[in-house]
């Protein structure tokens, strides 16, 4: 599944899909409800895009797992050739703080749509997932809001095992006679900012064996020093022919400081989420040994008002994409008129120039920019 050519200076390596080979390492933009908002799957593939996210719990509650089967997955459901990975639904659960029960069994939980009771176990998240015909699925795992007791974050950490257990048991028996035989599941390694209860966590899942590793309950509001110093003490333990997944993202420079340390996946919201709000990653420089190569701006500053600038970065290397030859043709100033009178297309062009951005802040560590 796996192969990894270089170490030095940061890991480069090839993820072997049913959907296509994955050169680390990479960013998937996010699809939770089976699409990237206010993109077509056909403006991500163009934008140069080969994976995309997808949750396991929303596509469970809407469409459900009926009209995704009889669609024949989630691949042709959403016309998307290139691959998917989906999280499991815990971080989605986690976030029901009132309407959920955490059990042993799994997790209890009343829908927001239409309060319909559910329960959500790891074998049914693992029977979610291969009816979405995933090519990358995510185990079962308990998040806790941070900070946690010592205690607290010990049991989750325990329960996560076991769930990951339950896991790849169900994998095991259903994947050869899935929508995707060859689908690959991760481990998800949990232990909030304890390296002891990290170090365990790694230690539980490295014995139960997965095709990757994730390193999750990170990215919750903990100082990005302490994210650095888990992944310190935690990357140099993991095999380094499985690939190392970081769950939830980051600010473009700290996701250069995960690369320089070994991980090799990475998915966030916001790129997107801040596309809609009108706030535009560009590029200031190409040097990402310097944490300021980038800024952040905001188009409904009354600077923009009229201006001639490009949409398109012009420190963007070129490109033929039809994507970006679009964004070529339109001006901040005409952005900023379009998030004043809240025009659709406003979200939409806000929101190829950042995933165009991210997609390639990480062509750029691949080249060894």
């Amino acid at each position: 599944m796996f192969e990894l050519n270089s170490e030095t200076p940061i890991r480069k390596g090839v993820i072997h899909t049913s959907h296509g080979d994955l050169q680390t390492p990479f960013f998937m933009p996010i699809a939770t409800r089976g699409a990237v908002k206010t993109l077509s799957t056909k403006e991500i593939e163009d934008l140069g895009s080969p994976i995309v996210l997808s949750n396991t719990y929303h596509l469970f509650l809407r469409p459900g797992l009926e009209i995704m089967e009889r669609m024949g997955g989630l691949h042709r459901f959403m016309d998307w050739n290139g691959a998917i990975l989906t999280d499991s639904g815990g971080f989605q659960v986690f976030s029901l703080s009132q309407r959920r029960k955490v059990t042993e069994e799994g997790v209890l939980f009343r829908s927001p749509i239409d309060g319909a009771e559910h329960l959500l176990t790891p074998e049914r998240s693992m029977e979610i997932q291969l009816t979405l015909g995933s090519d990358v699925l995510m185990c079962f795992d308990e998040v806790i809001a941070l900070p946690a007791t010592e205690q607290q974050t010990l049991e989750a950490v325990e329960r996560t095992e076991r769930w990951a257990k339950r896991c790849k048991d169900y994998y095991e028996s259903h994947v050869g006679s899935s929508k995707n035989p060859n689908a690959k599941l991760f481990g998800i390694i949990q232990g909030g900012t304890d390296h002891a209860l990290r170090q365990k966590s790694a230690e539980g899942l490295l014995k139960i064996g997965f095709d990757g590793y994730a390193i999750g309950g990170l990215s919750v509001g903990e100082p990005f020093q302490d994210a650095l110093a888990v992944l310190d003490e935690l990357l140099p333990i993991l095999p380094k022919d499985r690939p190392r997944y970081f769950m939830g993202g980051a600010q473009p420079h700290q996701i250069v400081e995960y690369v320089k340390r070994g991980v090799d996946m990475f998915d966030c919201v916001l790129p997107t989420r801040n596309a809609r709000h009108g706030h535009l990653y560009r590029w200031k420089h190409p040097d990402l040994t310097k944490p300021d190569f980038y800024e952040v701006i905001n188009l409904m500053n009354a600077k923009w008002k009229g201006s001639t600038e490009s949409l398109l970065d012009p420190n963007l290397p070129e490109s033929k994409g039809l994507t970006q030859k679009e964004l070529g043709r339109y001006t901040m100033g005409y952005l900023h008129h379009l998030f004043d009178v809240q025009e659709m297309l406003a979200y939409r062009l806000a929101t190829m120039q950042n995933l165009l951005f991210y997609l390639q802040l990480f062509e750029r560590m691949r080249r060894g920019d």
